[in-house]
């Protein structure tokens, strides 16, 4: 008998809504059940399909997930980031894995939908039987699956696959309710052994106001590897330490921060007396921690401390002698004025700064460096505000040559990278994740991305001339050139093709009309901007401790917060408020009894190096480290470029004479060997402080170090000159060396070893060698 044509097509219609992958196989039906020559047998055919698709048709009235009807958005999506199934290790990855690709870290709901209902014809789905779904069968091993066991058949994770398949694999874009905060509990604690359990619990709450736990469907992601989570969010400690736990729930995320102690019942609070906010802030979470910190450091350590730090070089051996001998007790307080006030200070902060805005020869060219880096060195001398510096440079335009801040944009010759670049010099952001993906680690998403990257689109060039040497090098510049704005220039969404509407991070945007460079200049140094001041005191505390209060010390995001939030609120609340005044931030830190306290470790602080109970032990970097060798000697090192007595703090680019046009000096290798960044990056980890064998080398057997203490008119041959007794070089060696007296035993030492010796000179030169060699010497304690 004919089947009635126009309800049969509305039949397959409605499973065609209700089954989307199968949308196209069922409408293959319905035309061909049109051609009434093929009425009979085609009909047959649809027949079984509705009779096998009518339990389906129930199932999809009443698939639940709890209470609720599954949701693709909230539900599946959850589960396919609880399983791991979008990481980029497995099918988040780019290329997918086993032709199986989604959306990384579940960046593009749509996109994974489609992948799971409809590529390869929807093979990985079966509504018939949901049960022998790819989907199902390989995360739970009943199918080979080369990412291994992801869930149990008995599965929360199991259950909304299956009753979503069943319900019908319903794409709810339109209806699902969207995540807009998450919670967490507890936030922080502090756990005594390693004993204990810390169950967490998570707490989503959604756009039409309701909450619910999805403390079970939560991913939970550790930023140190000494605890294990289990599923349900319980973590148990396998080592003391302080760890990050990421908890994240579809695009929100929350971090909760615990620190594992050792079990002290006899702990009682032993420190200096508080000088400032500082000691206060960090005292009290020592003591949260039972962690009491190192004595004070004693002058000799002190002064050796802080010349570095400010100036770059080692005190002279006078210097350090005059200032451990003076009785004052405001000596400390007033040395660190003195040192804030020398030349050698704005030298040494441009060195830092330099890193940061790749100020190097070969996109600056010679004078393009000396210019920029003079500029630099100059509004450090002056004292310039903060955020009047960082000012200047974001909204810089002009001739490279007669306005040096426009060499800011010419070391970057793409809108991306002054969009990435800025957002980490001046914000402490990495926006680069953002660029193909929403930031798997931060809230920043494409729209952020291309939004910020099209304040930039408008910086322009108009290159004068190019006299570059390497006619085949097209990154290389030797010219004036003149930086300019074109404000209607935009960037393009790659994903859509159309321009990205320029926006600050805030989602605000600039004035219609409004310069963009400027407009941005001032939303960056906002009093109220989250992140420029922090950033700027983060910078700072890097500096004098070696390590920031978040670390790395550019990457502000919500998954690595502040190892003390506290205090990084404060210094950037009392930066701002000195009018961004930079030596006020560096004062005040160094007359804090926590930088100086010494870098002897107790009984409680030996496996602390993140809060400041102790001074951290850290090699020199590299310009420390040579100006310091050169200065003891009294001998100068010679570098391409630069007159002789130019010290290695004091050279402006990375290479005034490129090695391919001239063999680098000796001093130019050490720098280089001993991690000076080749300035490529506006990121601070290029530069490297890691020790290694060749340095160990080029310090014990280096031609160089051996020349200088060869020298005929080095500090040895004065002294021998001037007829010093051995007593009195011995302790000028020590002095200049080391910034402190010898001992006894060091003094017997060194007299026995001279006299041992059948040239005295030589003998002086072993003592010297042996002293530059010490541990003491090349290590900031």
């Amino acid at each position: 008998m004919p089947h009635d044509r126009p309800a049969f097509a509305l039949s397959l219609q409605r499973l065609c809504d209700m089954f989307p992958p199968s949308a196209p196989r069922m409408m293959n039906h319905m035309n061909r059940a049109n051609d009434c020559s093929a009425a009979a047998v085609r009909g047959a055919s649809i027949v079984r399909i509705l009779l096998a698709a009518v339990p389906l048709l129930f199932a999809a009235q009443t698939a639940t997930a709890g209470d609720r009807p599954v949701s693709f958005r909230t539900d599946v999506m959850a589960v396919l980031s609880k399983a791991g199934c979008n990481q980029g290790t497995c099918h988040g990855n780019s290329n997918g894995k086993g032709g199986f690709k989604l959306s990384l870290r579940g960046d593009d709901p749509e996109f994974d939908f489609a992948a799971l209902s409809r590529d390869l014809s929807a093979r990985r789905i079966n509504p018939a039987r949901p049960a022998d779904s790819l989907l199902l069968l390989k995360p739970t091993m009943q199918l080979a699956h080369e990412g291994g066991r992801r869930f149990d058949v008995d599965s929360q994770e199991y259950r909304i696959l299956h009753d979503w398949i069943a319900g019908g694999m319903r794409n709810d874009r339109e209806t699902a309710l969207s995540v807009t905060s998450l919670q967490v509990a507890p936030r922080q604690q502090i756990v005594t052994g390693l004993e204990a359990e810390v169950p967490l619990h998570v707490q989503a709450t959604f756009s039409d106001g309701s909450s619910r736990d999805v403390t079970s469907l939560a991913v939970y992601e550790p930023s140190e590897p000494i605890v294990d989570i289990s599923r349900d969010g319980v973590v148990k400690a396998e080592r003391y330490g302080e760890v990050t736990v990421a908890v994240r729930f579809l695009n929100q995320r929350f971090p909760v921060r615990l620190a594992y102690i050792p079990d002290r019942p006899d702990y009682a609070w032993q420190g200096p007396e508080e000088s400032n906010e500082i000691d206060r802030l960090v005292f009290a979470k020592l003591r949260s921690l039972k962690i009491n910190p190192s004595p004070v450091c004693d002058d000799t350590v002190f002064v050796r401390r802080a010349y570095p730090d400010l100036l770059g070089h080692p005190p002279t051996g006078d210097e350090a002698r005059r200032f451990v001998e003076d009785e004052s007790s405001s000596k400390r307080a007033a040395l660190i004025e003195e040192l804030l006030q020398r030349p050698e200070f704005s030298e040494f902060q441009a060195v830092k700064w330099a890193d940061l805005l790749r100020i190097e020869e070969k996109t600056l060219d010679r004078k393009g460096v000396e210019n920029f880096h003079g500029w630099v060195r100059q509004q450090i001398a002056r004292n310039t505000p903060m955020d009047e510096f960082a000012r200047q440079l974001i909204a810089a335009r002009g001739s490279t040559y007669a306005q040096p801040p426009s060499n800011y944009y010419r070391a970057m010759r793409d809108p991306l990278m002054r969009a990435e670049s800025t957002a980490q010099v001046f914000l402490g952001l990495r926006l680069q994740c953002a660029k193909c993906h929403n930031h798997p680690f931060d809230r920043w998403t494409q729209d952020d991305y291309y939004g910020w990257a099209s304040l930039f689109a408008g910086v322009d060039y108009k290159i004068l001339e190019n006299r570059r040497r390497d006619r085949n090098d097209k990154h290389e510049f030797v010219g004036e050139q003149i930086v300019w704005i074109d404000p209607a220039r935009r960037v393009k969404d790659p994903r859509t093709g159309a321009n990205a509407p320029p926006r600050f991070l805030d989602d605000t945007a600039p004035e219609n009309g409004e310069d963009p460079l400027l407009a941005l200049a001032d939303w960056v140094t906002r009093p109220d901007n989250p992140y420029f001041a922090k950033l700027m005191v983060n910078r700072v505390w890097h500096q004098l401790f070696g390590r920031g209060i978040v670390q790395p010390i550019d990457d502000f995001r919500m998954t690595n917060p502040p190892v003390n939030p506290e205090l990084l609120d404060w210094l950037a609340d009392d930066f701002v408020a000195s009018g961004y005044d930079l030596r006020h931030t560096i004062r005040t830190i160094m007359n804090s009894k926590v930088y100086q306290l010494s870098s002897e470790p107790n009984d409680t602080n030996a496996a602390d190096e993140t809060n400041g109970s102790r001074a951290v032990v850290r090699r020199l970097d590299a310009e420390q480290l040579l100006d310091a060798i050169a200065q003891v000697i009294g001998a100068p090192v010679e570098f391409n470029g630069y007159p002789a007595g130019t010290r290695a703090t004091q050279i402006a680019g990375v290479h005034a004479i490129r090695p391919r046009y001239k063999r680098p000096t000796a001093g130019d290798e050490f720098l280089m060997l001993f991690g000076k960044p080749p300035r490529l990056q506006s990121c601070d980890c290029e530069r490297s402080n890691e020790p290694t064998l060749a340095q160990t080398f080029e310090l014990i057997s280096g031609p160089m170090v051996d020349n200088l203490l060869t020298q005929s008119n080095n500090h040895l041959s004065r002294w021998i000159t001037a007829g010093h007794s051995d007593e009195e070089i011995i302790g000028n060696l020590y002095w200049t060396v080391l910034s402190r007296p010898p001992s006894g035993m060091e003094t017997r030492a060194a007299q026995e070893h001279l006299q041992r010796s059948d040239d005295r000179r030589r003998a002086y030169e072993d003592l010297l060698w042996s002293l530059l060699n010490a541990a003491e010497f090349s290590l900031r304690r």
